[in-house]
């Protein structure tokens, strides 16, 4: 029987179909519903093809939610009831264990789903039920505390506090992953990640993105996009600042803690819109001359909605850019956190004359039926194979490389 934790799996009518045929009943699995962010939409999209399945969370908040998010199928933890949750629910990150072990699954649950890049594996597991986690990234805030800590924790005292904790946390954090039959990376970075933290192998399937949410577009006006939190460690700052430096006009989406700091910073060519509503993101895509992605993460849907739009991309040199980005025909790099490196990949980026058809096709690679199609097939495999980690991974690696 199977628990999968994370977001991504299965083709909607047929492998419904085959979990009724096998008797199988599917739970999903997810942090928390408090942000709209990339695992939020795999959750999403895996909830829309599993009407029936109950989303289990800490917590749910927020204005325009999607409907399976708003409905009666997502069942809360105690945290709930936490009066202004949304503002401090990562400061709260010490509570998600037990509001996560006081969630009871129906012991008649076979396949759990879990979404994780928290705490979702505290989960207590059914009897007889296979865990398949999609992790999209192990733990940041106890896996690599200076960087959270600093973000998420302003007093340098009660930082230092809570960074002693830690490894209590990681602790246990490891002896939680043993309950996983088979993990599935959303990325070959996060892959790297999830052996490096538990010591663990895994299989790789991107996450879904909307390209036909997106379509190619010849328009090309004078300035580069940004769609993104504003958070530090995205490194929006590396943009504003060489983008102001050349003068350059560049266009700036999304809003949080670190906006303040963005905007003191920034020359009168950046324009910062705050959070806008889909049809102006794409309306903004389609217009731009390229999209700016320079932080480090472990996915990145951003860039190839940019590239459905057929605009090519300024990228860091590392994480899911590397296998989201394809150098010198979708898009350029740049080597490290330094304004004067974003200043040459612009340059670069001057002087190739990119064509908008081959960056469409490449960001078709990472469409929702691909996504659907390939968890489906590693669903299958779990069935047919009773949670064998060993067997699995080398049938769904065995078959994605004849697919290749």
């Amino acid at each position: 029987m199977i628990i999968l934790l994370s977001a991504p799996f299965l083709t909607m009518m047929s492998s419904e179909t085959r979990l009724q045929k096998h008797g199988e009943r599917l739970a999903i699995i997810h942090d928390f519903l408090i942000q709209m962010g990339g695992a939020e939409k795999v959750v999403e999209v895996m909830a829309e093809a599993y009407p029936d399945a109950p989303i289990y969370t800490s917590a749910t908040r927020g204005n325009n939610l999607p409907a399976p998010f708003a409905s009666e199928r997502v069942v809360n933890s105690w945290m709930q009831s936490i009066p202004g949750l949304e503002k401090w629910h990562k400061k709260l990150f010490f509570l998600y264990p037990f509001a996560f072990r006081s969630l009871k699954i129906s012991s008649e649950t076979d396949l759990l789903w879990i979404s994780s890049s928290g705490f979702s594996k505290w989960i207590p597991r059914p009897e007889n039920a296979n865990v398949v986690c999609y992790c999209h990234t192990p733990p940041r805030f106890f896996w690599n505390p200076d960087d959270y800590l600093k973000n998420e924790v302003a007093n340098p005292v009660l930082r230092q506090l809570v960074k002693k904790v830690m490894p209590l946390f990681r602790d246990s954090d490891r002896r939680q992953s043993a309950k996983v039959d088979l993990f599935v990376a959303n990325s070959g970075f996060i892959k790297k990640r999830i052996k490096a933290c538990y010591d663990r192998d895994s299989v790789v399937i991107y996450p879904p993105v909307d390209v036909e949410r997106f379509q190619v577009s010849e328009r090309s006006e004078d300035y580069h996009l940004i769609v993104s939190r504003l958070v530090s460690y995205k490194r929006i700052d590396l943009a504003v600042e060489a983008f102001t430096k050349e003068g350059r006009n560049l266009v700036v989406i999304g809003d949080g803690p670190d906006r303040d700091r963005l905007e003191s910073m920034a020359g009168s060519c950046v324009t910062f819109l705050g959070r806008a509503p889909d049809e102006v993101v794409e309306e903004k895509m389609a217009g731009c001359r390229g999209f700016v992605f320079p932080g480090l993460e472990d996915f990145g849907i951003t860039p190839v909605e940019a590239q459905a739009c057929g605009k090519p991309v300024i990228a860091f040199r590392g994480g899911g850019a590397l296998e989201t980005v394809v150098e010198g025909r979708t898009g350029v790099f740049f080597d490290g956190f330094d304004s004067r490196l974003v200043i040459d990949a612009l340059r670069q980026f001057d002087q190739i004359d990119w064509q908008t058809s081959v960056i469409r096709r490449n960001a078709e690679r990472f469409s929702e039926e691909r996504f659907l199609a390939e968890t489906k097939r590693l669903f299958d495999l779990v069935i047919e194979m009773e949670g064998d980690e060993a067997a699995i991974l080398q049938a769904f690696n065995k078959r994605a490389t004849k697919a290749a």
